[in-house]
């Protein structure tokens, strides 16, 4: 795997996760003050999940450190072409909505629980999550992330 947290999208990315976080949580990513390419390296070696999606009518998955894409069982490349709905059955998609229309509305949520599924099919409830919405540096909004370190095979 080349190094993809070098790339200039996933530094800024990162920055733009950390920045909205800290933004709507007062939390931060990551304990520490790094420099964006360190930022960038430490998230994408985590041990947590994380992933991101834009602004599109059907919003596509933008970021996704090492442990989403082992979990949903994708390469960066896959993953980045992957409407994030695709992520969750279909019967889940309506609650999935919900949810991200009540952090549209409130800017985060924390604990959140649902069963999402990885490319091969393998299902897995994710605990504990917290979603947030995505910022610009000027403030407008440029998507929604999910970060959990509880999830489950079933």
């Amino acid at each position: 795997m080349n190094k993809i947290w070098q790339t200039d999208l996933a530094v800024a990315q990162t920055q733009i996760l950390a920045r909205s976080l800290k933004h709507f949580t007062q939390r931060d990513l990551l304990p520490g003050d790094f420099p964006p390419p360190e930022l960038a390296e430490k998230i994408f070696h985590a041990p947590f999940v994380i992933v991101s999606h834009g602004t599109e009518a059907d919003p596509v998955l933008n970021f996704g450190n090492a442990a989403a894409l082992a979990l949903w069982e994708m390469s960066w490349a896959e993953l980045t072409r992957t409407p994030s709905r695709l992520t969750a059955e279909a019967p889940d998609r309506e609650e999935r909505a919900r949810l991200l229309a009540a952090v549209a509305a409130r800017g985060f949520i924390d604990d959140y629980s649902g069963v999402r599924i990885s490319k091969s099919g393998r299902r897995f409830r994710i605990a504990r999550a917290t979603v947030w919405n995505l910022l610009t540096e000027d403030g407008q909004p440029c998507g929604q992330a999910a970060m959990f370190r509880e999830w489950e095979l079933l």
